[in-house]
């Protein structure tokens, strides 16, 4: 070698080898002759054949960074080891440098491992060339490997990383979308470069470009649980039907959500109503966030839903239940006393009150059980339930008592209402066997002037009047063999 060249070989930054390989070309001759026509079948068939051909490669010289990297003394004390330098993993990327010269390409590149003499695992990139001169017989060949040791635990801890955050993405028990967001920060500052600043009154006046904004959302990705919450069998369908989840409540929503990313607020939360595609409707918690790096570009946002359907029923439900009689499903004591209070206050006036009272209560509790008695009240709430189309107010106030409130009604109306109640029982009674539906029933208007407690107090005189002509007149006994008390 010359002498500026061996100092470049012998100082440069990467482990270089310098190797004779003209006997694995007589070799490779001998193989031809022998009829060998695929090598790459020759050497996998019996691995020793890869042995013989390592055992043709000379090493003629190796640089300082060579030895560095090995952590050999010196090249006799790293050629005595090369058994345990080429070992293992590299068997299959040494056939494949072999297959390389066998196909007449005078070189050969591959990602591979080896070992330091100290037992060091080194993730390597070889690269060899047959150097000009040597083309005929492959008498020098220059090998230069680099350590890519770190680069590639680097490349392994970033794709562990990769699988893990993937993971926790597609297993998350939450729906979670990755979406671009750049179009809709695009049509945002077309509208603050027209010098507006009052953006919610944009959104009032053109709800086209709410709409605008929606379509332009672009979904990027989104995880298993977001198929079974949106019932879809694959992510291609639920892309493309974005527009039956995305419908009705949701776009007043996303319109505060535009106010709140106009306004810089790139990370918020609120309720919203999404569909299944089943059509079922969902109440979600969405919690909407920029991702760092896009805060200028809004390119990439992650938009969690969490499936909140079962808490809002239970609210209603609590909620229904603080207003409403279980039994017979008309209103409670305590909506009827509200109800009074406002009626009290706003009005309409007049109010017409009709108070009911059901007979025959205790005489069927006493006779048949308490579960005949519930059944003549939830058919008295079948009833007056009918009756109850807004703004009337049909309400249960206690066991076997029960009030209308018919807000802006006369007494006429009051009268008429009575009625409509004496017929609807008559119809009831021809359908269900047993104790007939009897009702007791007085009405009331409120005067000018007059608490609208005093009207209920009316209504309800008149009622246990009607109740005790009920008793009277012997109508209940063809209804019970009990005394004529009242119930």
């Amino acid at each position: 070698m010359s002498t500026d060249f061996e100092e470049m070989f012998e100082l440069a930054p990467v482990s270089l080898w310098l190797e004779d390989y003209s006997a694995l070309h007589t070799l490779f001759d001998r193989w031809r002759a022998a009829g060998i026509t695929d090598l790459r079948r020759y050497l996998i068939e019996d691995k020793t054949r890869v042995a013989e051909c390592s055992r043709q490669l000379k090493v003629v010289s190796v640089n300082r960074r060579t030895l560095e990297l090995f952590k050999a003394r010196d090249l006799q004390h790293l050629v005595a080891n090369l058994d345990s330098v080429f070992r293992d993993a590299m068997l299959q990327a040494h056939i494949e440098e072999l297959v390389s010269l066998w196909e007449g390409r005078l070189g050969f590149s591959s990602q591979t491992v080896n070992y330091s003499l100290a037992g060091e695992r080194l993730e390597i990139l070889v690269k060899g060339t047959v150097l000009p001169g040597h083309h005929a017989q492959w008498g020098r060949v220059l090998v230069a490997i680099e350590n890519i040791t770190e680069r590639t635990r680097a490349e392994h801890r970033l794709a562990d990383s990769e699988r893990h955050a993937r993971g926790l993405f597609q297993d998350s028990p939450v729906s979670l979308w990755v979406e671009d967001f750049s179009a809709i920060k695009r049509l945002m500052n077309d509208v603050r470069a027209r010098g507006i600043e009052d953006f919610r009154t944009v959104t009032t006046v053109h709800p086209e470009f709410v709409q605008r904004c929606m379509e332009e959302i672009r979904v990027i990705d989104v995880n298993r649980r977001t198929l079974e919450m949106f019932r879809a069998p694959d992510k291609a369908t639920l892309l493309q039907s974005l527009d039956q989840i995305f419908r009705d409540e949701m776009q007043p929503a996303f319109t505060e959500q535009l106010i709140d990313l106009w306004n810089g607020k790139l990370f918020q939360q609120r309720e919203v109503v999404n569909y299944g595609l089943d059509g079922e409707r969902i109440h979600v918690m969405l919690q909407f966030s920029v991702l760092p790096g896009s805060e200028e570009s809004w390119e990439l946002v992650q938009v969690a839903l969490l499936d909140i359907t079962a808490r809002k029923k239970a609210e209603a439900y609590l909620e229904y239940l603080g207003k409403h009689d279980v039994l017979t499903q008309l209103r409670n004591r305590a909506f009827f006393e509200d109800e009074l209070n406002r009626l009290e206050r706003k009005g309409p006036h007049p109010v017409t009150v009709v108070a009911l009272d059901l007979n025959g209560l205790k005489a069927t509790n006493d006779q048949s059980g308490h579960a005949a008695g519930d059944a003549l009240l939830r058919r008295a709430g079948e009833v007056l339930g009918k009756l109850a189309d807004k703004p009337t107010c049909a309400a249960r106030i206690g066991g076997d008592e029960f009030v209308l409130l018919l807000p802006g009604a006369d007494a006429r109306a009051g009268q008429q209402m009575m009625e409509r109640v004496r017929s609807l029982v008559e119809l009831n009674n021809q359908f269900y066997p047993g104790a007939p539906l009897s009702l007791a029933m007085g009405c009331a208007t409120s005067k000018e002037g007059e608490r609208l407690e005093a009207t209920v107090g009316r209504a309800d005189d008149r009622m246990f009047a009607d109740k005790r002509e009920f008793y009277a007149s012997g109508e209940n006994d063809r209804r019970t063999t009990q005394s004529a008390n009242l119930d």
